[in-house]
């Protein structure tokens, strides 16, 4: 006779599995914004862009960053709820 495990489940309502899952996207959204970034300065630090195209990428992190934030309110979320904790590696963003 073989004695089964119980099977572990996890109880989660739809607008709690929602609000996850938009946490999750908007988090790999903002970790590819911030790598972006982060590769356009340095691009512009190394002189590798002109001035035209410096605008243009500025303008463009600046819309993107706003939509972030719009986004982020719309669903309830704060800059610090994307900032997933990864354990022992510490956080994400």
């Amino acid at each position: 006779m073989s004695v089964e495990a119980p099977r572990l489940r996890i109880a989660a309502d739809s607008e709690t599995i929602e609000r996850d899952l938009t946490r999750l996207v908007l988090t790999v959204v903002e970790l590819v914004r911030q790598l972006v970034e982060r590769q356009c300065v340095r691009r512009m630090e190394q002189g590798d862009l002109s001035d035209e195209q410096i605008e243009t990428l500025g303008v463009t992190l600046m819309r993107l960053e706003e939509a972030m934030t719009e986004l982020c309110d719309r669903f309830g979320l704060t800059p610090e709820d994307l900032n997933l904790d990864l354990g022992p590696l510490g956080t994400l963003l």
